[in-house]
């Protein structure tokens, strides 16, 4: 499977209703000082990133329109998202989101997972700027809110003397796989640097992962294989290869197998058709870290092929609760297929 014209144009369309779509909204907004008037008008706050259910899932189906706009540069959609962006990246639009940062509700929002979709969409903004002159001030005007979550997240990383293991938005070795993106696209060598040395003091010395706990009901994200990815961002080769086998010793186990979704018009259980998407991406990526003849290099490729499948019909045209996100993780286990 890829992002053919096809699945690209499908994909667009959703992220286009939904970035457009003001409510439903779930705000996240710390009251520090008494009334706040603007506290509930989202779109006042965050005028780049009000739409799609909230702040994250907003950024992450931007990077969607950008991911399609770059590997399927004919789709149907392609003006409409050119003029969607050209009207979101803004310098002002920029500002008034770095502005809500600044804030005191902004210390902390959305650390990690928005800061570090965040980051996934300026890496993705400057591989589409290589090949596309349009995408240049779109980058540009993103740039100091990028540059201002880096500098957050490079500390935060430097002090986090413990990951977060859990499957859902804290996970932290998600988020260093999302930064070190924009790390290597954007020359970020401090964020690289911090992104290394936290994977190799949380997780270097694992073993034995706990995957038969997994999956909780709200997990989107296995936290075995996030870690086990991350890892593939500092060992390689051989020395990669012996790590996985310390860490999963008897194989994949129930991660092989998609989880099973009972009512998919709860937005937490829903969740679990973004597990299958996300352990699909990961999955593959900790395959192509091994060596060909490793034991467990076809049982992670036929397990991300299931995950795929199963997520995938979820992705458009399912209730609003998983609509609203899903086809941006879609988008990742496709990967750089176009």
């Amino acid at each position: 499977m890829s992002l053919d014209a096809d699945v690209a144009s499908a994909f667009a369309r959703v992220s286009l209703t939904n970035v457009s779509r003001p409510f439903p909204h779930k705000l996240d907004h710390l009251l520090v000082s008494g009334p706040e008037p603007l506290a509930a008008d989202h779109v006042a706050l965050h005028p780049a990133f009000f739409g799609s259910y909230d702040w994250h899932s907003a950024v992450h189906m931007h990077w969607l329109l950008v991911r399609v706009l770059r590997l399927q540069p004919a789709v149907r959609e392609a003006a409409a998202i050119v003029e969607l962006l050209d009207g979101r990246f803004t310098a002002e639009a920029m500002a008034a989101e770095r502005c809500y940062f600044g804030s005191p509700a902004g210390r902390i929002f959305e650390r990690p997972y928005g800061w570090a979709w965040l980051l996934e969409l300026r890496a993705e903004l400057e591989r589409l700027r290589r090949a596309d002159a349009r995408a240049e001030p779109w980058s540009e005007a993103v740039d100091p809110l990028a540059r201002e979550l880096s500098g957050r997240l490079t500390a935060f990383l430097a002090a986090a003397r413990y990951p977060i293991r859990g499957g859902t938005h804290g996970n932290t070795a998600f988020a260093c796989i999302l930064a070190h993106d924009h790390a290597v696209e954007c020359g970020d060598r401090s964020l690289e640097v911090a992104v290394a040395d936290a994977i190799v003091r949380w997780f270097g010395d694992d073993r034995t992962a706990p995957v038969a706990y997994e999956p909780s009901l709200t997990d989107f994200l296995s936290p075995s294989l996030a870690e086990a990815a991350a890892m593939t961002l500092v060992v390689a080769g051989d020395a990669y290869a012996a790590w996985l086998d310390a860490f999963l010793p008897a194989g994949l186990g129930p991660l092989a197998a998609p989880p099973v979704v009972a009512d998919r018009h709860d937005p937490q259980i829903a969740h679990l058709d973004g597990l299958a998407l996300s352990r699909a991406w990961m999955l593959a990526r900790i395959a192509a870290a091994l060596p060909g003849s490793h034991a467990l290099r076809h049982e992670l490729d036929e397990a991300a092929a299931r995950h795929l499948a199963a997520g995938l019909p979820w992705t458009v045209g399912g209730d609003y609760v998983g609509e609203h996100w899903l086809a941006s993780f879609a988008a990742l286990a496709f990967g750089e297929r176009p």
